[in-house]
């Protein structure tokens, strides 16, 4: 089978999203690239889960521009999936949420059982097959959502805090999903409250508060010491106030760059 063009990279440029009058999301412009996990964090309302449904297209953004590398907003809806904080299950089976989604991709008919088979034992979830969706505990529902979107093959798979209100095993078998999905070469954009759980996962961390992307630096850098002074406050666990945060290193107003990100 031929591969797919790839729709990576994701650019966003000056994108700003309004609602009941108020600037939710202000001017973020910032690439997802292939290859590193990039985890979005950030307090309560700084618009993490905004951001990911602009990026897969669920919004669309008041200013600004969202793009795909050179392909069409069709092709980029093929090749992108998306898993929810609580997931969204269907009145059927395991098997059978599992092989509307590849349904409704198109997947030939002949090869979906075999698919379906596939990523229902690498999930840990071949044995409920047959069980209705809905009657899954918690963990096993998110598990079964990340298994409909990984049988997708996505090129980019977008995740709003996939282990909140998980138990820390739960947690435990999500993540480890999540970096088999990572190893099998989907791009992971991932948000999440945890900064164990950002350590542990990104490669790649985008600080944001208040809307605005106020760092975007390589994980090991950003926990190292953060640039900016909000990121580093909320990293040590304190409350964040409205300003939009200094550069530690020069005192100045912060304007986010790609250069830690980068070097």
């Amino acid at each position: 089978m031929t591969e797919a063009p790839s729709i990576l990279p994701l650019e966003l440029r000056a994108v700003s999203f309004e609602a009941g009058g108020k600037r939710l999301i202000k001017d973020v412009t910032c690439t997802f690239s292939r290859g590193p996990r990039t985890v979005i964090i950030g307090p309560n309302g700084a618009g993490k889960s905004l951001l990911l449904r602009l990026c897969h297209g669920l919004l669309s953004p008041s200013a600004g521009a969202i793009t795909w590398h050179e392909t069409s907003a069709a092709a980029a809806r093929q090749g992108q999936a998306m898993v929810f904080q609580r997931p969204i299950m269907l009145r059927r089976s395991v098997a059978a949420n599992v092989t509307y989604a590849l349904a409704v991709k198109r997947v030939p008919r002949a090869a979906r059982r075999a698919i379906v088979e596939e990523v229902l034992t690498r999930t840990g979830l071949r044995r409920l097959a047959a069980h209705p969706a809905r009657v899954l505990s918690f963990g096993e529902q998110q598990k079964l959502a990340l298994a409909r979107a990984w049988a997708l093959q996505p090129q980019i798979l977008f995740l709003d805090e996939p282990t909140a209100s998980l138990d820390p095993a739960a947690g435990h078998s999500i993540e480890a999903l999540i970096q088999a999905i990572h190893e099998a070469g989907t791009k992971i954009v991932m948000t999440t409250h945890d900064l164990g759980q950002a350590r542990r996962i990104a490669d790649e961390i985008l600080f944001l508060n208040r809307g605005r992307i106020l760092e975007q630096a390589r994980a090991k850098d950003f926990f190292a010491g953060p640039r900016n002074d909000l990121a580093e406050a909320f990293i040590r666990g304190h409350l964040l106030w409205w300003r939009r945060g200094t550069d530690r290193r020069t005192g100045r107003k912060y304007t986010p760059t790609r250069e830690r990100a980068e070097s």
